[in-house]
C-alpha cells in the first residue's frame, strides 16, 4: 500500500523511555492503520501516512496529553510534522496525502476526443500561418484613434497575443466613451473591434479578454462574447475567474428579500476569456518564456484572486485592472520579445507591464487623455 513517510525529529531520550512504545500502541489504536500509523524504523520512529482529518487528530493528541502514564512528549512533534505537509488533496474534512493528484484514467482517451470532435466548432477554419512584423509607426506605440480604424492599418497576423478589457457598458464616467449603448449597437461595434483583433492576431497567438456581465440587465456578456469569437473559429482555451476579494458586493440589492421570488445573485469576481488562434500550441523559444514554476503551479489553476487597482482616483479612470493581472496573462500567454496588443488599452497598463517584462506592445484608445496619461507611464519606465 501506498503512504507517505514522515520521519519524526526525536531526541534520544524521548525515543528512550519505556513508554514511548505504549503511546504509539495507545495512538494507533484510534486511527485506521491504512490511513494513519506510526511506527518504528530501525532506530527511529516514522508517520506512515494516506489521509486523516486534522481536527480528530487534533483532539487525540490533547486527549493522550493528558495522560500521565504516557511519554507524550513527542506528540506535538507528531502533530506539527503532520500539520506541515503542504501538498495534499481534500476529501470531505479529510486531508489526503496519496493519490490525489493522480488524473482520473480513460481508456483510449484519444480516440474518444477525436470521435467526440475536440473544439468541433473550428471546424472549416483557413487561417494562414504565415505571420507578419507589426509595421514601425505601430510598434511600441500608445495610439489614440477608433480601434476598429487603427487595426484596419496592420497587416494580418502581425500580433502573439491580445490582453484587453473593453467597456462594460455599465454607465461609467469615461472620458471619451458612451457607456450605456443600447446592448445591440454595443455588441455590434465590440465585435467589429474583434473581428480585426481575430485577423491581426498571429496563427497560434493567443486572445485573453477580461469583462463582466451586466447582471441588472440579466447580459452574459462573458457568454455573448465567447460564441462570436467561437464563430470566428478561435479556439476556446479556457476561463479564469478573477477573485476580486468581496469587491463588488459591498452593497444592499438583494432583489427579493428572503424569498425565493426573485433574489439577486451577487458575484465577486469577474471573467478572463482565453482564445487560441488555429492551434493550442505557440511557437516560440523556451528560452523566452519567464514564468517561474512556482508561479506557472499558481496560474494554471483558473482562479485569481488579486486586489482591485488602487489607483484609478490618481489615473482619473473609472475602470483600472491592476498591473498583477496583467502580468499574469502576459507570462503565462507570451514569450519574450513578443508583441501584445491592447485595442481598449484605457491609461496603458497592459503596455506598461509588457514593456517591463521585455515584450513589445501597441495600445489603442479613443481618449487623448488617456492615452497621454498611458505615454507618461511608459515614460516614467524609461527612468526607472
Amino acid at each position: 500500500m501506498l503512504y507517505r513517510v514522515v520521519p519524526l525529529t526525536l531526541t534520544s531520550s524521548q525515543v528512550s523511555e519505556d513508554s514511548t512504545e505504549l503511546l504509539v500502541d495507545e495512538f494507533n489504536s484510534r486511527f485506521n492503520s491504512n490511513e494513519l500509523l506510526i511506527v518504528k524504523n530501525n532506530d527511529h520512529y516514522e508517520v506512515r501516512l494516506r489521509e486523516v482529518v486534522i481536527k480528530q487528530l487534533e483532539m487525540v493528541v490533547a486527549e493522550l496529553q493528558k495522560e500521565e502514564r504516557l511519554n507524550s512528549s513527542i506528540l506535538s512533534n507528531v502533530l506539527s510534522e503532520i500539520k506541515s505537509q503542504s501538498s495534499y488533496g481534500l476529501s470531505g474534512k479529510k486531508r489526503v496525502y496519496v493519490g490525489y493528484n493522480e488524473e482520473r484514467k480513460i481508456e483510449g482517451r484519444k480516440q474518444k476526443e477525436a470521435r467526440r470532435g475536440r473544439h468541433f466548432y473550428t471546424n472549416g477554419a483557413e487561417f494562414d500561418e504565415q505571420s507578419n512584423d507589426v509595421p514601425a509607426p505601430y510598434t511600441n506605440r500608445i495610439l489614440c484613434g477608433d480601434s476598429e480604424s487603427v487595426l484596419a492599418n496592420l497587416p494580418d497576423n502581425c500580433v502573439d497575443l491580445i490582453f484587453t478589457s473593453p467597456p462594460y457598458n455599465f454607465g461609467l464616467g469615461y472620458d471619451a466613451q458612451e457607456d450605456s449603448d443600447q446592448w445591440q449597437n454595443y455588441f455590434d461595434k465590440l465585435f467589429a473591434i474583434l473581428d480585426e483583433c481575430v485577423r491581426v492576431l498571429k496563427h497560434g497567438g493567443r486572445l485573453a479578454i477580461n469583462i463582466q456581465p451586466l447582471y441588472s440587465d440579466y447580459i452574459p456578456s462573458h457568454h455573448i462574447i465567447s460564441k462570436k469569437l467561437m464563430e470566428s473559429k478561435l479556439i476556446w482555451k479556457g476561463e479564469i475567474l478573477w477573485e476580486k476579494n468581496n469587491y463588488n458586493c459591498k452593497y444592499t440589492a438583494w432583489g427579493s428579500w428572503k424569498s425565493p421570488s426573485n433574489p439577486y445573485l451577487k458575484y465577486t469576481w469577474e471573467f478572463i476569456e482565453v482564445f487560441c488562434k488555429g492551434t493550442l500550441q505557440k511557437a516560440g523559444n523556451r528560452d523566452d518564456a519567464d514564468i517561474s514554476a512556482d508561479d506557472f503551479k499558481k496560474w494554471v489553476v483558473g482562479k485569481w484572486s488579486i486586489a482591485p487597482e488602487k489607483n484609478m482616483k490618481a489615473f482619473e479612470h473609472p475602470a483600472v485592472f491592476p498591473e498583477e493581472l496583467a502580468r499574469r496573462v502576459i507570462q503565462l500567454f507570451s514569450f519574450k520579445g513578443d508583441t501584445v496588443l491592447d485595442p481598449f488599452v484605457g491609461v496603458g497598463t497592459t503596455c506598461v507591464v509588457a514593456k517591463k517584462l521585455g515584450r513589445g506592445f501597441l495600445g489603442i484608445d479613443n481618449s487623448e487623455k488617456y492615452c497621454e496619461t498611458a505615454r507618461s507611464r511608459l515614460e516614467e519606465q524609461l527612468t526607472l
